[in-house]
């Protein structure tokens, strides 16, 4: 039988630390979230794996190392509220939520969503909220958010999220023209009208689907996104051989 303890802290040393990830929050938050909880049973055994698992809708769960290193690209502190965009299964929010004040988190497939929170209330993880919708417009009723985390890729930055993010606030999203090949970018919300921009690597997400991003019907976009770029997120995506 699979020790998910020693293989939890065995992925935190390997695919984390060793990475260049140090947030001691984020590696905390790493250590203390258990994985194999937001897997099916049958791919609880591949849970602390180097690589992005099925969770149904054909979605994934993302590397262990996606996660930590865009959560520390967040830079999340205690008492910040956090935007979490592609619930998924909620690992991600999860360990969000082991950092933050609370997760508002959000979910286009109705199935992940209750799959989400039934995994979250029996883990007893409470500052975590999923709701149903269409993440591309955000939550505007629990603005403003200190990070918005995307587990999706659009053709540009909502601007929605724009608008709902703190003065200081962080949003990590993958962003390109391709729908399953972008640029990780990092936009900081200097003053009510201006944003520094930052690329972090290439990286492979599926679909930001929705009123303002790609369409539903036929994945096309609404609007040209941005090209490529080399660097460390990247460079962690490609060497756990997989991308989500």
């Amino acid at each position: 039988m699979t020790d998910f303890k020693e293989a939890r802290e065995r992925m935190v040393e390997w695919q984390i630390v060793r990475r260049g990830i140090c947030d001691p929050h984020v590696l905390a938050a790493m250590r203390r979230v258990p994985r194999e909880e937001f897997v099916s049973a049958d791919l609880r055994e591949f849970a602390y794996e180097d690589t992005p698992l099925p969770i149904g809708n054909e979605q994934t769960i993302s590397q262990p190392a996606i996660v930590a290193a865009m959560i520390e690209a967040a830079e999340l502190s205690p008492g910040d509220r956090v935007l979490d965009v592609g619930t998924g299964s909620g690992y991600a929010a999860a360990v969000a939520a082991a950092i933050a004040e609370h997760v508002y988190s959000i979910e286009r497939h109705a199935g992940l969503v209750d799959t989400a929170r039934e995994i979250l209330r029996r883990l007893e993880i409470g500052n975590v909220t999923v709701h149903l919708g269409d993440g591309t417009i955000g939550l505007a009723e629990h603005a403003p958010y200190n990070a918005i985390i995307a587990a999706a890729g659009g053709p540009h930055v909502p601007d929605a999220w724009r608008k709902q993010l703190a003065i200081g606030g962080r949003i990590i999203m993958p962003v390109g023209r391709h729908l399953h090949y972008q640029r990780l970018i990092k936009l900081v919300r200097r003053t009510e009208q201006d944003y520094d921009r930052s690329w972090l690597g290439e990286v492979r997400f599926v679909p930001l689907v929705g009123e303002d991003g790609w369409a539903a019907e036929d994945g096309g976009p609404r609007n040209a996104g941005s090209g490529f770029c080399r660097g460390r997120l990247g460079a962690i995506a490609r060497a756990a051989g997989d991308w989500l």
